[in-house]
Formats: structure tokens, sequence, C-alpha cells
């Protein structure tokens, strides 16, 4: 039984502000002392991030398309164990979704499995009276979305809040907050959105608390927690990682971390940890050498585009993780990985576990994706169902090799990736929640070498 009190924050598009407000939120109510626990709509590693930071709890991402309908309550679950309030950030506009799967993996959608209040972030500098017509249209499209409240943002002037305020009254629902423009608090950003946490260190510990401080000055914190108690319990019983386990030796697998390897959902450890492993984090940009006894190699996402000539100055540590794969150790590299094992990036040399040389690209590859294995692995086994995501602005050449990794049939029918040895290289994100048995069959591969 699911009993806390959770809000979604969502809005009619995106760039209406609903990072600010989410992490701003976040920050409000731990700084009342309360245990706040961080969620993110869809497939995005780096909101996580700031949630975290907001929180001191790791970030968690809720994605109906990847994880399937079922277990979206679940892992809500899971995550908000233990917490006093709950704050889910949503995607995009509130009603988008995968494109053209109707409402699947929206905010509305996960709203709707979590029997959560939605509060409505609105960006109100280009309009007053409509804003009644806005917000009207999104609480009547679908009647099992209960939206709660609206925050109106970007208000210029005294003059124009009182405008909007006359304007909704009409409309029953409260105006819970109100943001004035304020670039102070804005987060930089490149090209996939954000600059992770990781690379900012002291500059977003600073902006999460100037988020705080504005949304604490502008939003009604009382009635907001007042609406997040009206959430009703959920009978789902919690997601667990665990896998029964006999008393073996627990491999060690290294998983890259630091500012280069920041895509990363916390389940992932968690599961390999429950299958049987000691999970040791490392940091390619700094560490010289593999954690001692590393039996297996995961390299997520995140941007080594950004930081390649110090991964590719950083020989040693290449040497050690070609070594390694050659080994025939199990290595799950994922986008970023990926390009790291290749032979070069942008010209410079990387750990050449791949043949295959990657470089920046003008062209943005975005989505999600239904794949097959179509090589036997250390994650999967040929025939093997998957859906994950793609998310970058680079390209590999060649995009697959004599065994790929993926057959993928959405959007259009490709294979793509790397198999050999016990390498699995590939674009595709993928979440393991979803497939626990991704992480035991590769915790098992680590085990029997």
């Amino acid at each position: 039984m699911v009993t806390v009190p959770r809000l979604v924050i969502a809005a009619p598009a995106s760039g209406s502000g609903k990072t600010t407000v989410a992490t701003g939120l976040m920050a409000a109510f731990a700084a009342r002392g309360l245990a706040v626990s961080p969620h993110k709509v869809g497939p995005d590693y780096i909101d996580p991030g700031y949630h975290s930071l907001a929180t001191g709890r790791p970030g968690r991402n809720l994605d109906a398309y990847m994880c399937g309908t079922d277990l979206i309550a679940p892992l809500f679950a899971h995550g908000s164990a233990g917490c006093d309030l709950a704050v889910v950030e949503g995607v995009m506009g509130l009603y988008d979704g995968a494109s053209g799967q109707g409402e699947l993996a929206s905010t509305a959608q996960v709203a709707k499995l979590l029997k959560a209040p939605v509060v409505l972030v609105v960006d109100a500098s280009s309009q007053s009276r409509s804003v009644a017509a806005l917000v009207h249209g999104f609480a009547s499209w679908d009647p099992e979305v209960r939206i709660g409240g609206v925050i109106l943002n970007k208000v210029a002037s005294d003059r124009h809040e009182a405008l909007l305020r006359d304007a909704l009254d009409e409309s029953g629902l409260p105006v819970l907050g109100v943001l004035r423009r304020a670039p102070q608090v804005a987060t930089p950003s490149r090209h996939l959105g954000l600059v992770p946490v990781a690379e900012r260190q002291g500059d977003a510990v600073d902006a999460v608390r100037a988020m705080g401080e504005r949304v604490r000055a502008g939003c009604d914190l009382d009635a907001l927690t007042a609406l997040a108690r009206t959430a009703p319990a959920l009978p789902d019983a919690a997601w667990e990682p665990a896998y029964t386990v006999v008393e073996r030796p627990r491999p060690v697998v290294a998983v890259a971390g630091g500012a280069a390897f920041t895509f990363a959902y916390a389940e992932h450890a968690e599961l390999l940890t429950a299958a049987g492993a000691e999970v040791v984090v490392f940091d390619p940009l700094r560490d010289e050498k593999l954690p001692a006894g590393t039996a297996g190699l995961v390299i997520g996402g995140g941007f080594p585009e950004v930081y390649a000539p110090e991964l590719s100055a950083n020989e040693p540590l290449r040497r050690a993780v070609t070594e390694l794969a050659s080994s025939g150790a199990p290595v799950a590299a994922e986008c970023a990985g990926l390009l790291y094992l290749a032979r070069e990036l942008d010209g410079r040399p990387m750990c050449g576990v791949l043949d295959a040389e990657a470089r920046m690209s003008e062209r943005l590859t975005l989505g999600y994706r239904q794949a097959v294995a179509v090589s036997d692995s250390a994650l999967a086994v040929a025939g093997t169902r998957m859906r994950g995501h793609e998310f970058h602005r680079t390209v590999l050449e060649p995009g697959a090799g004599p065994a790929p990794a993926w057959g993928m049939h959405q959007p259009e029918r490709r294979v793509e990736g790397y198999v050999q040895r016990g390498v699995h290289a590939s674009y595709l994100h993928t979440h393991w929640a979803a497939s626990p048995e991704v992480a035991h069959r590769f915790v098992e591969h680590c085990r029997v070498r």
C-alpha cells in the first residue's frame, strides 16, 4: 500500500518552467525538514541530478514506455519508501507521450497511474485573460487527470499578476504560486539539454538553492502540501530488485561515473547488487586503473564528446579497459560507453575495443525504440525483446559490427551496435527494471570468468 503524499508538476508545453518549479519545490520542502522523494517522467537523465541535489536522495525515472504501465506505481513506491512527500516532474506538455502511441509515457498517463493531483505550470509571459481558456482546456481534456491548481511563471508585474488571477477566478482552479521572471536562476544548456550537475558542482548547488528560495517566496507551500495529501492510497506493492542469491563470491562490477558518464538509472546499480555483484564506481577522467578485482564493466551514457581530450589523455585507463575487454570479461556500454570503446572520437584516440570511429553530428537522434537482441551476449540471448531510448548528436561508423547488438523495429528497421567476446555496446539506453534478468545474466557472466 502506497500512502505517500504526492504531486505531479506538469505544463502545457516544454519550456514553461517545469524543472525550475519541480526542483524548487523539492528544495523548499526539503528545507522544511521533509524527506522528499524526487521523480521524473520519461527517460531524462539530467533533471534527476538536480532533483537529487535538492533532496539528498536518488532522482528516479518513471517511464511507462520502457518499463511498462504496470511498473510505474511499484517503482514509485520503491523510490518513495519512508518519505514524507513525493514530487514528480513531468515531461514535455502534459498530454505529450511516445510519438504515435496516444497517451503512452505522457505525464498525464503517469499522473493517472499514480492517482496524483497535477499542478500546472503556465508560462504567462505573453498572455493575460487567455490563461483561463488555456487552463480550462487542459483541465477538461481528460476527466481522469485531476489538475489541482496552477503556478504562474514568468509573470511581469503586480498588474500582470492581478489580470491573471482575475481570469483564473472563473476557472475554479486555485493559483498556488506566482513566479516573476528571474534569469539569475537559469541553468546552462548545450546540445542535449541542461548541463549535468556533476559538471557544475558549486554552480549547480547555487542554482538549486536559488530555485528553492524563489519557489518558497512565490508559492503557497502549505496549500501544495494539502493538495499532495489528497492523493489516495495505491494498492501496489513496491518494486524490489532482489534476486535469491546463494552465498558465493561477489564479483566486482566497475561502473563508470564522473562528469563524462552521468547518465544512469539508480535501479541498475541496485539490480547488480541484488544479483550478487559488488558495484564500484570509478571516474574515467581521473582514475588510471579499473577498481581492484574488476570482473565486469558497465559504461553508461553521458558526454564523452565534451571530455574527449581528457578521456584520450588517460592512456593507462584506456589500456586497462582494452585489456579487460580483450580477456572476454562482460562489458555493457550504452551510448557514451559505445563511443568510449570506439577507435576514435572526433579524431582523438579512445579505447579501440571496437573497430569504429565516432564523431559529432548536427543531427539529433531522439526517440523511443523497440528492439530485439540479434546476438547472444552477456546481457541477453538472441531474440530477447526490449524497449529503449536513443538520445545523441553523434554518429558511429560503421554503426553495427559483424554481430550486431540490436535489431530496431521503430521508427525504421535496422541493426545497430556491437557484440564481440563479452562486449555488448550500443546507442540504445534501456531500463533494466523492466527486465531484471539482464542484470542477473550480466553478473553470472562476471562470476564464471
